[in-house]
């Protein structure tokens, strides 16, 4: 594992403290007990956490300066601001009132910079269009291309999004779970926690009636989305909620899917101003076929938006979806061949891409 930090104290309380931090983090970090014992490493770690006890140690060895510097105090009563000059530290943490922000450091130095994955939303212009369905197969698309993938279930009221995976019954973190969590959370510990099949992970609703979920926690799992995966999928309702609204204005693009009927054409004309106003690009996805014998373009005219492609409903997915083995019939299939040509539009990079390019 790689070194995230180097804490450098002589008072073994702080630095129990400190290592206690760095685990909830899930950051690797090592102690010096002293400036001579942390000149061999100081150039490695992100992160340098210097105890006040060692400030001067530490001013007096002559160690390069270097970003990433922090003092660490529990003594308000001292003069933290002159003893960072010193010791060439950029910030100040006093202890316990800086914890939280403490183990969000530790956690911001133990994960790669290696790019942002691209967040794409997918909602509807009416109930029943197939929304959750299209999310899914883009998910299952993604992963089957070798992308690290999170399919993110946004309604609360939607039955869960993992119903279709038959990932169900499967352990690991739901909604519920993370509903009041505060600070920055790992990648590592999402990809991990999360119920997966393959490269594709599933944040979705425990069964039940859904718990309110904070807007921290919702803040926190976003950004440790973008930073831990090549592509985020939210299957958004139209009426989103806080957590749809966060996913939307997260989102590089917005499919909105529209039946080729008349009715939704029209809601989807008031639904793609509504979702302007939280995400720039929105884009048309048309289904198939029409009862009425409108066509796609016409759809498409009537809306005025870009298009993201057509495709026919498949009769075999009611199905599927049942007996929880969408990813079988979706091996194939017009719905296949759309998701398809959006992942390719996206020109997405693989995670491991992105950490070796970093």
């Amino acid at each position: 594992m790689n070194l995230a930090a180097l804490i450098v104290t002589g008072d073994p309380a702080l630095a129990d403290g400190l290592l206690r931090l760095a685990a909830a983090a899930d950051a690797h970090a090592e102690v010096a007990y002293g400036a001579a014992e942390a000149r061999a490493a100081w150039t490695w770690p992100s992160l340098i956490l210097v105890g006040a006890d060692s400030a001067q140690d530490v001013a007096s060895a002559g160690l390069q300066r270097r970003p990433g510097v922090v003092l660490v105090t529990g003594d308000a009563t001292s003069d933290p601001y002159r003893l960072a000059v010193e010791a060439g530290a950029q910030d100040v943490a006093l202890l316990p009132d800086h914890e939280d922000w403490l183990i969000n450091a530790f956690a911001a130095a133990g994960e790669p910079e290696s790019g942002w994955a691209t967040t794409l939303c997918v909602t509807g212009s009416r109930g029943g269009a197939g929304t959750s369905v299209l999310a899914t197969a883009l998910g299952l698309a993604a992963a089957g291309q070798g992308l690290r993938t999170l399919l993110v279930d946004a309604d609360p009221y939607g039955g869960g999004i993992d119903l279709m995976l038959g990932l169900e019954s499967h352990e690991g973190v739901r909604w519920h779970d993370l509903a009041e969590r505060r600070g920055r959370l790992s990648t590592a510990t999402l990809r991990e926690t999360l119920p997966r099949s393959g490269d594709l992970s599933v944040l979705s609703w425990r069964r039940g009636e859904p718990v309110p979920v904070s807007g921290d926690a919702v803040t926190s799992l976003f950004d440790a989305a973008v930073r831990g995966f090549d592509l985020v999928v939210a299957d958004v309702p139209r009426y989103p909620g806080d957590i749809g609204r966060a996913a939307l204005r997260s989102a590089d693009t917005t499919l909105l899917l529209v039946p080729a009927e008349v009715r939704a054409t029209v809601a989807a004309d008031g639904l793609a101003a509504t979702l302007r106003r939280d995400t720039a690009d929105v884009r048309l996805v048309v289904q198939g076929p029409a009862p009425g014998g409108l066509t796609p373009d016409a759809v498409t005219r009537a809306l005025d938006l870009p298009t993201a492609g057509t495709y026919e409903r498949d009769r075999r997915l009611p199905a599927a979806i049942d007996e929880g083995d969408l990813p079988r019939a979706c091996r194939r299939g017009p719905l296949t061949d759309l998701c398809s040509q959006i992942l390719a539009d996206l020109s997405l990079q693989p995670y491991a891409y992105r950490e070796q390019a970093a």
